[in-house]
Parts: C-alpha cells; structure tokens; sequence
C-alpha cells in the first residue's frame, strides 16, 4: 500500500470518526411555545443571573428554616445576604440588556429582602416576616412567568 493511499485511509476515517462523534453529540432541540419574552445574553451573564435567583433561594429557604426554629438572627443574616448590597456584581454591559420591568423586579426583590431584615429585627414578629416573604416570592413568580433567559448568537 502506498503511502498516498494511506494518508486518503487516515483522513477518511477521521473524517467518519468526526462524523460519528458529531451524530452522538447533537442536543435534542425541542419545539416549545414559550411565550415569556426573551433576555438574550452571553453564558457569564446567565451564570451570573442564575447564580443571584439560587442565592435568593437559599435565603429564602433559610429564612424559613429561622422562622421554623425561631430563630430571629438566622433570618435577619439570610435576609441581608441577598439585600440591595448584593447587587455590586452587575456590569453595565449586563444591566443595558436587561428590560426595564426586568431591573424593576430585581431591584424590589433585593429591596424586600432588606425591608425583610430590618422588620425582623425591630419587630421580632414571625408572623410578619412570613408575610413579607410571602410578598416577596410574588416578585420570583412574576419574573420566572415573564422572562426567560437565552444565550445570543454572535
């Protein structure tokens, strides 16, 4: 066998190789009648979002967790994590994306979270406080019904 007839072989089967691994690799796109409107970012700024919604998660649940056990400073500490001081991460860039109603609910989120904070700590009140994060958690249920998050294409 000839040399040239080998390099041909070789390419071929890297070529097929690619081929094969491509055919396995494929994400499964599914047709979808997501009517929430659109954010469209790169996959740092995602990240970044999603990384603010799971740290107001934890919170909240960590909030309740003080409120099951009563224990006020609990709340007080978890509330104040996610708090409008939190928000310092966020570049411009990120913030010139986001629709209006967007940063609207994001701030008032951050903003509750510290009213929440303050209220405990003055009031000691656990009724109170699951009141407000009840009211809270309206602003998640609006922006998760409203919004969804996609990666742009250069």
């Amino acid at each position: 066998m000839s040399n040239k007839s080998i390099v041909i072989i070789s390419l071929l089967v890297v070529i097929i190789g690619g081929l094969i691994y491509k055919e396995f690799n494929k994400s499964i796109t599914i047709e979808s009648n997501d009517s929430r409107t659109p954010i469209n970012i790169t996959w740092a700024e995602k990240n970044l979002i999603l990384e603010e919604m799971r740290a107001f998660l934890d919170s909240t649940q960590k909030i309740t967790a003080g409120l099951a056990d009563d224990d006020i400073a609990l709340v007080i500490r978890s509330a104040k994590k996610v708090g409008r001081a939190s928000q310092s991460g966020v570049s411009k860039a990120l913030i010139e994306k986001l629709p209006q109603e967007f940063k609207k609910l994001g701030f008032d989120t951050h903003s509750k979270f510290d009213q929440l904070a303050l209220d405990a700590e003055s009031l000691g009140d656990n009724k109170y406080t699951l009141q407000q994060l009840s009211e809270l958690l309206t602003n998640c249920v609006a922006c998760h019904k409203t919004y969804r998050l996609n990666i742009a294409s250069n």
